[in-house]
């Protein structure tokens, strides 16, 4: 499971990087739709939306790019899942740094150090709190996996969502009958239209 959730967290970084680096500059013009500025004259401006921009901001910090990309409300779910996981991980290094310190006390040569184990730890035995540290510091590696998986789906997120806002989702969508002809069974009917509208190039 641990090398699942590692092989997971590296394919989808590695996955944003590419997306990154490598979209081609024609591709981000094809694909731009335009932010309407008013300049000193009163005449409009456009400035070309740039998804690399939104993939980047993200990568850099968690919730940029949806910042960029205007979706606001993707910003507690973003700051949520990867404040989660710190606070999870802060918790396991905590209690593992604590029976670590506890089982060296435990197994010492001097019984003077036994009353410095934490008392929550102090009627365990050497054993089980061995056990309890291993599982801490396993749930500690759990933890910086989940947190880097959600910030490569953060990036993700902000990357496809960048994309997805040159198509123009208007009111053309609709869904209507219309009166059809089939020339190879020669006979006429009804057609279910789907309208979904044009993306920003006009296609």
């Amino acid at each position: 499971m641990k090398k699942l959730l590692l092989l997971v967290c590296l394919f989808t970084c590695i996955f944003s990087i590419r997306v990154a680096a490598q979209v081609p500059d024609s591709l981000i013009k094809k694909n731009s739709i335009a932010k309407k500025k008013i300049d000193t004259s009163g005449q409009k401006k456009t400035e070309p939306f740039n998804p690399r921009k939104a993939t980047i901001r993200s990568a850099i910090i968690p919730g940029w790019g949806q910042i960029y990309n205007k979706k606001y409300w993707k910003l507690p779910l973003v700051w949520g899942a990867l404040g989660t996981t710190a606070g999870i991980y802060f918790y396991n290094v905590k209690n593992y740094r604590s029976l670590k310190q506890a089982y060296i006390y435990l197994t010492d040569t001097d019984p003077a150090n036994n009353n410095l184990v934490d008392p929550t730890y102090r009627n365990l035995s050497p054993e089980s709190i061995r056990s309890y540290r291993n599982s801490f510091r396993q749930n500690v590696d759990y933890s910086v996996l989940f947190f880097l998986l959600f910030w490569g789906l953060n990036v993700v997120d902000a990357t496809v969502d960048a994309h997805l806002k040159a198509f123009n989702v208007t009111d053309d969508l609709s869904l209507e009958l219309r009166p059809g002809y089939s020339p190879l069974a020669n006979t006429s009917g009804l057609s279910l239209v789907l309208n979904i509208g044009k993306n920003n190039n006009g296609k």
